[in-house]
């Protein structure tokens, strides 16, 4: 049995969880942190999905950007965080664009084939120029006390970056700044993943978009080696080491924000018990919180189709200068333009099922065959996990708008192959494909997500509010994780500052508790 008071208890043993023990045990505090699930990891996490099929799938969180060198260093985590060489690939007929890290005058020739000329090249550089100055400007500040809007614009220094990212709708800026339809698309996507907005209207577009180019300063996307699983279980030891304590199969029931109880429930008996914290992290979404606190819920919904599959082989290409490898490697965009994005936005917010869903794809195996078996790896398959835009959770009340939204996805990555993805699944020991679909509904039941939304909830400026105004959902005060509880902290995606594979918010809860304390 666990004692009955630590200074800190922390509910959820996702990677900020983790983050949080690792920082509050180091500096010597006694912690508790209370799973509900048989292990640690929240949705960062490697799974064998499919019986009898050796590959371990990042089912869930699958990227890792926004995790800062910062935290990995101070932690002392051995990680294998690989940088992708090609960026993205989109199809466009018989070509294609390819992003080539390694090799602008391939870039240069390939928006040269898409576009007819240097314009949009030059736009895209200028443009990602300037993201990148704001994320060498604004990721360090992550793990600062919360700037406020006047002291982040500042920092920014570049009244033109301000204006274009943080006040203009995302979608507008690219209009102007790109002509062709492809490439216009193509940016836009880091502004819609996991967020159901119109980039042309929307700020919660520009706010996504900001947390997709920022990571650690470079906005660089890398694929851990052994999954995400690999990166969780690294935090879960370090935690241990450090002498925080963590009991898995330990479902929170309840927090009492006076007296810093908490009521869980503990397997295999379903036995409950009250430990008490002098302060109590909430790495849960909000909406889970309050119900533990007692209060009123918010409702967010999240807007994805994730679908993890395993490939007997990479299909085939209809363009003759790029190989499958190439094209899968980074981000593989599916009728992800300006106008199938803006198409497939206007039928989902009007309840139906995307006809020709937009969607994009990576293997992560090409970075890191170690997730594969042996066997797999030298019969050459695969794994590709599919990420699905404009899937908002409210049109899946319907059991049968799943199946609809898999077939129309499916077609969808079949219009920009030479041949059906179909024909490359890799078949279970069972007969069955090696495919597996999560809608909104599916990570809400699975992974206790309400609406489930990827981010906990909205996404936030990386701000604090100014005059009394309130510029987004999140965690408030100091550090942008403090609730309307003194003992209760946000350490989750849904403080200000979360979202994605980061440990921000796990850092930042962290810090808040040694700074109170003095």
């Amino acid at each position: 049995m666990p004692r009955s008071h630590y200074d800190v208890v922390i509910a959820g043993a996702g990677h900020n969880g983790l983050v949080a023990a690792a920082y509050l045990a180091g500096a010597g505090r006694r912690v508790l942190v209370l799973e509900r699930l048989g292990h640690v990891g929240g949705l960062a996490v490697s799974a064998r999905a499919f019986p009898g099929v050796d590959a371990r799938l990042s089912r869930y969180s699958y990227l890792v950007s926004l995790l800062p060198s910062k935290i990995v260093k101070e932690l002392g985590l051995q990680l294998d965080l690989r940088r992708r060489r090609f960026s993205s690939y989109t199809p466009a007929g018989g070509t294609g664009l390819l992003v080539d890290n390694e090799d602008a005058a391939r870039t240069a020739a390939s928006f040269e084939a898409v576009t007819g000329g240097r314009r949009d090249l030059d736009a895209w550089e200028r443009f990602y120029a300037m993201t990148a100055h704001v994320a060498r400007r604004v990721a360090p500040t992550l793990l600062d006390p919360l700037p406020g809007r006047t002291d982040l614009r500042g920092i920014v220094g570049d009244d033109e970056a301000w204006r274009d990212l943080f006040e203009r709708p995302i979608g507008q800026v690219v209009d102007e700044r790109f002509a062709d339809d492809t490439v216009r698309g193509v940016v836009l996507t880091d502004a819609l993943i996991g967020t159901f907005a119109d980039p042309a209207a929307d700020l919660l577009a520009n706010r996504c978009f900001l947390y997709h180019v920022i990571g650690d300063g470079t906005g660089d996307w890398n694929v851990p080696v052994g999954g995400m699983g690999a990166v969780t279980a690294e935090l879960a030891d370090v935690a241990r080491r450090r002498g925080a304590e963590i009991r898995t199969g330990a479902e929170v029931l309840a927090v009492d924000p006076a007296t810093g109880e908490v009521t869980f429930r503990e397997a295999p008996d379903g036995a409950e018990h009250v430990v008490t914290g002098g302060k109590v992290l909430a790495n849960l979404p909000p909406a889970v919180l309050a119900r533990l606190l007692g209060e009123t819920p918010e409702t967010p919904e999240g807007a994805q189709l994730k679908i993890n599959m395993v490939l007997s082989r990479l299909p085939r290409l209809r363009d003759p200068a790029v190989t499958p490898a190439e094209a899968f490697s980074g981000t593989f965009h599916i009728n992800e333009s300006r106008d199938q994005l803006a198409a497939a936005y206007a039928q989902a917010a009007a309840g139906r099922v995307p006809d020709l869903p937009p969607a994009e794809v990576y293997c992560h195996s090409l970075t890191d065959p170690s997730i594969l078996g042996p066997e797999l790896r030298a019969a050459g398959a695969q794994t590709m996990t599919l990420f699905g835009l404009h899937m908002p959770a409210r049109l899946f009340t319907d059991p049968a708008a799943k199946r609809e939204a898999l077939d129309r996805t499916l077609a969808s990555i079949d219009s920009v192959l030479a041949e059906p993805i179909g024909d490359c699944l890799l078949r279970a020991p069972s007969g069955e494909p090696c495919l597996e679909v999560k809608t909104p509904l599916d990570l809400e039941r699975d992974a206790g997500l309400p609406g489930g939304h990827i981010f906990h909830r909205d996404l936030s400026w990386p701000y604090g509010e100014e005059d009394g105004e309130e510029d987004g959902p999140g965690g408030h005060g100091p550090w942008g994780v403090e609730t309307a509880h003194e003992r209760v902290l946000l350490c989750g995606a849904g403080a200000r500052r979360g979202g994605g594979v980061s440990g921000i918010p796990g850092h930042n809860a962290a810090m808040a508790v040694l700074t109170s304390a003095g």
